[in-house]
């Protein structure tokens, strides 16, 4: 590849946001045994998020009734109540956004590249916050006749890197435009890359209640039941009401009603489905380090074998930048009503979820601290760069060296 995948010092601009104080909840922390993805599935099936899968256990944090269930199952093999205090990481996480400052970064980053960023709502949330898209290209008159990408955050609201991450992709795309970089020069002029970090503000301003974390991962929407929250990933309409999702409102992996019931997963779909040139879509979550790519609601692969082979080799060459480790979901265990599995399965998009770092709970999981917002961003720019590069043709992955170079004739001979 070019100087394009070369990863530049970043500087980080003054942000403000919520400091830390401590938590406490009726989570239990459990270390279950599970040594294949069929077992990790029928955990998942109580209605318990995993948050992290080793090659013989899981861990999950587990409210009551769930933690009842998988007592039951008799393969605890250790169980304490959680406290946040556990967790290592700094008092005051200020240069995390909540959804005004990352408005208001938005807006400043129009103003100052009026002629490359282009921003608007998408849609509203439930309590009618904005849905915000950043468009980057130095062409929006012609946006529907390039090929365009779309990069995700913070579908669920704990996931606060996930909103970081993104951001300062726009950030960089917008300042490397300005000084000169040719390469982010030809890609902003060629394509049309859309940023949406936010998309569940309710969630995200929940989480950071009166400056205290709240453990929150799903939308705000009232159930009816005196509980609150839909978990927007799984909430569209491929493969939804399947195993990994739960039909119990409680449940941290409910969802919903009906497919597309959430006006956050609307808005995105109504996104997708009015742009036909997006080829590419990326959706970042955390944590576990993994680079994913459907199907997560079936343990059978892609069918189609070009598509299978887009998707190993691009998330393969991806995690030698970032050293995560590239799989199909379902390999973790079943989950249905994703983001990704919808993108790929009703529009053909080349799709993946990135799980981005920590590696774990214990290493600050949700809440790993400030100081690794510039090492996320750093170990996954060039992954970024990578898809906005193939987004012309995701395919062209396939091709030999020299035709991906737009070459006639092989560099070697």
């Amino acid at each position: 590849m070019k100087s394009i995948f070369i990863v530049l010092a970043v500087v980080l601009s003054p942000f403000m946001g919520v400091a830390h104080t401590s938590f406490s909840s009726d989570l239990s922390w459990m270390k279950i045994k599970a040594k294949s993805k069929e077992e990790r599935t029928k955990i998942s099936n109580t209605g318990v998020v995993i948050e992290t899968v080793q090659d013989d256990y899981v861990t999950v944090l587990a409210k009551p009734k769930e933690k009842i269930k998988l007592d039951k199952m008799g393969n605890v093999l250790v169980s304490f109540p959680f406290d946040m205090q556990m967790m290592d990481f700094p008092e005051q996480d200020s240069e995390f956004h909540n959804y005004k400052e990352l408005h208001q970064e938005i807006l400043d980053l129009q103003t100052q590249n009026p002629g490359i960023v282009h921003v608007y709502s998408i849609g509203k949330s439930v309590q009618g916050l904005d849905i915000i898209n950043i468009m980057i290209t130095s062409d929006p008159a012609n946006e529907m006749n390039k090929p365009a990408i779309v990069f995700m955050g913070t579908h669920h609201a704990r996931e606060h890197i996930s909103t970081e991450m993104p951001l300062l992709l726009a950030q960089y795309l917008a300042s490397e435009y300005q000084n000169g970089n040719a390469d982010i020069r030809r890609l902003v002029d060629t394509r049309v890359i859309h940023i949406i970090p936010m998309v569940n503000p309710d969630g995200v301003e929940w989480d950071m209640k009166r400056g205290e974390y709240q453990f929150w991962r799903k939308n705000r929407s009232p159930n009816g039941d005196g509980s609150s929250g839909v978990d927007l990933n799984r909430n569209y309409s491929y493969g939804w009401g399947g195993e990994g999702s739960s039909s119990d409102p409680m449940s941290d992996i409910y969802h919903g009603p009906s497919p597309f019931s959430e006006p956050e997963t609307q808005a995105i779909k109504n996104f997708v489905e009015s742009r036909p040139n997006l080829t590419t879509l990326l959706s970042y979550h955390t944590f576990s380090k993994l680079i994913l790519y459907p199907f997560g609601s079936s343990y059978e692969p892609i069918q189609d074998a070009n598509d299978l082979q887009v998707h190993k080799v691009m998330a393969e060459t991806m995690a030698q930048w970032n050293g995560y480790t590239p799989q199909k979901s379902s390999e973790l265990y079943l989950a249905s009503g994703d983001t990704v599995d919808w993108a790929y399965g009703e529009h053909k998009l080349i799709s993946f979820t990135f799980e981005l770092d920590p590696g774990s709970l214990m290493e600050g999981g949700f809440y790993p601290g400030q100081e690794m917002i510039p090492v996320v961003f750093q170990k996954n720019l060039n992954p970024a760069l990578y898809l906005i590069e193939y987004s012309d043709n995701p395919y062209r992955v396939l091709q030999p060296l020299h035709q991906q170079m737009g070459l006639s004739t092989p560099l070697i001979q």
